[in-house]
């Protein structure tokens, strides 16, 4: 599965463009008030990233055990230090509303996403990231 994103920005504007295989959709995010970049930083946007892969991972398996849950919520937050420093003590939290399932269940179908989402794996195994 081939996945991109582009970003274009110039005074006041950003056109931002998510892809995958041939699924193209858009996302808005207003520019910084000076009108030049995003209002948003990389920081927020990778947590944003590691919260829905989990939040999407969590209704996957749920429905591949035949689960039924009804509500999720995921928080992820860390530190970044000073410019150039990278990201450090990531830690997610995740509650979800299943009222057919026992806490233990609940708990086992947590620990199963957290061992399977494939952005939370991606950072943890490292990967190597080119500039053309």
């Amino acid at each position: 599965m081939r996945i991109s994103a582009q970003v274009s920005n110039s005074f006041r504007k950003n056109n931002i463009t998510l892809r995958t295989e041939d699924d193209q959709k858009s996302l808005v995010i207003p520019p910084k008030a000076d009108g030049y970049g995003l209002s948003v930083n990389g920081g927020e946007l990778l947590f944003l990233s590691l919260a829905t892969c989990f939040c999407n991972d969590l209704y996957r398996e749920a429905k591949r055990s035949k689960l039924e849950i009804s509500n999720v919520h995921v928080e992820v937050f860390g530190d970044f230090g000073t410019e150039g420093e990278p990201a450090q003590n990531i830690t997610y939290k995740v509650s979800l509303h299943a009222p057919n399932l026992s806490q233990e269940e609940i708990a086992a179908l947590i620990k199963k996403v957290d061992e399977v989402a494939e952005i939370h794996k991606t950072l943890r195994n490292g990967i190597e990231i080119n500039l053309r």
